[in-house]
């Protein structure tokens, strides 16, 4: 990213309404900026702006990816009925809404790779409960890995 990318991400993340915000994710063509925003965004501040992400068509996979786990998607992988019975109706939406386009590699792209902080007993755990686990869930994407920059 240059300087320009992080200037407008910074933008982005700190000076402007969730309105704007969400108006101007929208019109973002570049994956890597959308991913990085994905990964700086702060995840209490409601799901608006991560729909606002994943409906863009330059939303990448990894990117998919990346916010499904960072929106608590073990917990749909852990315990699918505990995610069903949730009263946080929006997060059960997007949770799920995430999961179904993942599986089905419903992106235009797969060039920026995100690997899901799992560990191989955490991996295990989960194909051992759920085998027919879709493997892009819980694997890493394919694509290039980008270092997400500071901001």
């Amino acid at each position: 990213m240059d300087k320009k990318d992080i200037r407008l991400l910074k933008e982005l993340l700190y000076h402007t309404s969730k309105e704007d915000t969400i108006s101007r994710i929208k019109n973002v063509q570049n994956p890597i900026i959308l991913h990085c925003f994905a990964a700086h965004y702060n995840w209490n501040s409601g799901l608006d702006i991560p729909n606002a992400i994943l409906e863009n068509n330059h939303c990448d996979l990894g990117t998919g990816l990346l916010m499904f786990h960072y929106a608590d998607g073990y917990r749909l992988l852990v315990s699918p009925e505990e995610v069903l019975n949730s009263s946080l109706q929006e997060w059960k939406v997007f949770i799920f809404k995430l999961k179904n386009k993942i599986a089905k590699v419903d992106f235009k792209t797969q060039d920026i790779s995100f690997t899901p902080e799992l560990t191989k007993i955490q991996i295990f755990k989960l194909k051992k409960a759920n085998p027919s686990i879709s493997d892009m869930l819980i694997n890493e994407s394919p694509g290039i890995s980008i270092a997400i920059p500071k901001v």
